[in-house]
């Protein structure tokens, strides 16, 4: 609650914001879960996309504008399983520098979901070239993989493995599926409104929920 309070009253302007939500392929998601550095660069690269992007779509240059993002890593799903993803409240348009040093908002179109699909290829593109220059990702003609240095009889690791496919981690009946019931889908199964979603090799980037304008102060 502090930090939703702090958000609203100090740090978003009373712009129209835009929350995209991007998760990742099961092996990136262990890997992002034990490397905090890694989660670091990933979050670097995502920011980058998204922001050209709408920088371009207002039809300006980098150079004259400027974005504004905030960031909520979430570390579990609904059913409490281990899947580290970002929540983005990215302003929904981009601030021009005048020549009077005003800045001047303007506001973008809802990314439709070809430019969703789009992003999430040029994301995950972006995503594996940086992971194979740290060493961290290898890639062959038919494949790519993660060189993890993983201790088989380390209890944090497979604990972290079990959660993130939903198998049950300790007891008699270890490595089986969990059992779940379900009311409602759950975010990752939800398409936002029909064509709000992109989806590639496991990741997958929502951007089907927004504010309304409030045209109180810029």
């Amino acid at each position: 609650m502090e930090t939703a309070a702090l958000l609203v009253d100090d740090v978003l302007p009373y712009k129209p914001i835009r929350q995209w939500v991007l998760s990742f392929p099961f092996p990136l998601r262990f890997l992002l879960a034990s490397d905090p550095q890694v989660v670091t660069n990933v979050l670097g690269i995502v920011n980058r996309v998204l922001s050209t992007h709408l920088i371009k779509k207002a039809g300006f240059k980098k150079t004259d504008t400027h974005t504004g993002a905030v960031t909520l890593i979430q570390r579990f799903g609904s059913a409490l399983n281990l899947n580290l993803h970002f929540h983005m409240l990215f302003i929904d348009g981009v601030y021009q520098k005048k020549y009077n040093g005003r800045l001047r908002f303007h506001r973008v179109n809802p990314p439709t979901g070809s430019e969703l699909n789009t992003l999430v290829a040029k994301i995950s593109q972006r995503i594996a070239r940086h992971l194979e220059r740290q060493g961290l990702l290898t890639r062959d003609d038919e494949s790519s993989y993660l060189t993890l240095d993983l201790q088989d009889d380390d209890a944090m690791t497979q604990l972290q493995s079990h959660s993130i496919t939903y198998r049950i981690a300790v007891g008699p009946q270890q490595g089986r599926k969990v059992f779940t019931l379900q009311t409602i889908p759950s975010w990752e199964d939800d398409d936002y409104g029909g064509n709000q979603v992109g989806k590639i090799a496991g990741f997958s980037l929502h951007a089907g929920v927004a504010t309304k304008p409030v045209n109180v102060r810029s």
